[in-house]
């Protein structure tokens, strides 16, 4: 696939990019991103600047900033319009932080990617623009809508039927309750401040506490018990085992009946808008491997505490759909939807200290 490269006087000086940049013949899309140089910034006025950040908000392609210098601060209105950048010493959510020498082998990554499931990679990016200014419960819906859609494409059609070829079958039942609960008091200070503390754990280790439906649907009967009962003061979801949460269980992907059911069991029938809504009391503790809604879900909860050995990694991209448990609403307001997108397309994975460092978890924890 071909990528344009162009200066920050060519963006604010061009027609709005449009889908004629975007799709070939035969609607095969033939350019997903689009590369600025903001390398550029320096030889560029106040006033190119602004008509640059204009016409990248109206872009049909993904936008990727690079320098393999500092970026200047008047350049900000760019960064926020942009899809993402790769520079050294970022000082904005905007910019993933690269060494000088990294910045092109970063960018080449953040293309191959897109180059791969580009269909996924350009609904990922629009729909983090959209349900940036949303509140979380019509950003989720914006979010299974659209995951609903690449159900239908190509991208998740290969990858399903790879899947299914290595003849995978459906999962055993649990052997135990999916979901573990205990009730009681807690200090939460150590200084004789007692709540009422709900602990919630993910118990099915054998499976990494893949999000299935029997533990999907155990945790959200257990959130809500958080949700009917307000003397609940403190709210613990934890995981059994070496994991937090493997993510969603791929073995029962592609069996469910329509598009439309399970947009409704995503939204209506899932963890995170119930976790949104009352984030405020509830405390997520991730271990291990936390990935795609083992990240997600958690990532609504108001303080989120990693141990040093958590993984994170959001891979749903490279199987062409996009995070479907929440993951495009609750991970970019933690992080900024450019970091958000360079997880997702990527599918890179971070470690606790990158996570504390983006803002994805609040502390360090054993």
């Amino acid at each position: 696939m071909d990528t344009r490269r162009i200066s920050i006087a060519e963006l604010a000086d061009a027609p709005v990019i449009s889908g004629g940049d975007l799709l070939g013949d035969h609607a095969v899309i033939a350019r997903p991103v689009t590369l600025v140089d903001l390398d550029t910034g320096a030889a560029s006025t106040a006033a190119d600047i602004a008509r640059a950040a204009g016409r990248a908000s109206a872009s049909d392609t993904i936008l990727v900033g690079c320098a393999r210098s500092p970026i200047q601060g008047a350049l900000t209105p760019l960064l926020e319009a942009l899809d993402v950048a790769y520079a050294p010493a970022a000082g904005h959510r905007a910019v993933v932080g690269v060494s000088a020498d990294d910045v092109d082998a970063s960018v080449a990554a953040f293309v191959e990617a897109a180059a791969r499931c580009p269909q996924a990679s350009l609904v990922a990016a629009q729909v983090l623009r959209v349900a940036e200014p949303l509140d979380p419960v019509p950003a989720i819906d914006v979010e299974s809508l659209a995951y609903s859609t690449l159900q239908g494409g190509a991208e998740f059609g290969r990858w399903l039927d790879e899947r299914r070829a290595k003849g995978r079958s459906l999962p055993p039942p649990p052997a135990a309750d999916p979901v573990l609960l205990e009730r009681g008091l807690s200090d939460k200070d150590g200084v004789g401040s007692v709540r009422d503390t709900l602990r919630i754990t993910l118990n099915r280790p054998e499976r990494r506490n893949a999000y299935g439906t029997a533990l999907r649907d155990a945790l959200v009967e257990a959130l809500r018990i958080a949700i009917l009962d307000d003397t609940v003061d403190h709210v613990i979801l934890a995981g059994a085992g070496a994991s937090f949460c493997a993510g969603g269980d791929l073995d029962e992907f592609g069996h469910m009946p329509d598009a439309a059911t399970a947009h409704l069991i995503r939204t209506r029938g899932g963890a995170g808008r119930l976790v949104a809504a009352m984030s405020d009391r509830i405390e997520a503790r991730l271990h291990g491997h936390c990935v795609g809604a083992g990240i997600e879900i958690p990532a609504f909860a108001g303080h989120v505490v990693a141990e040093a050995n958590t993984r994170i990694r959001l891979p749903e991209v490279s199987m062409g759909l996009i995070p479907g448990a929440g993951g495009t609403v609750s991970v970019p307001r933690r992080i900024g939807r450019w970091r958000a997108l360079h997880l997702f397309v990527t599918g890179a994975e971070i470690d606790a200290t990158q996570a504390l460092s983006w803002g994805l978890v609040d502390a360090i924890g054993g």
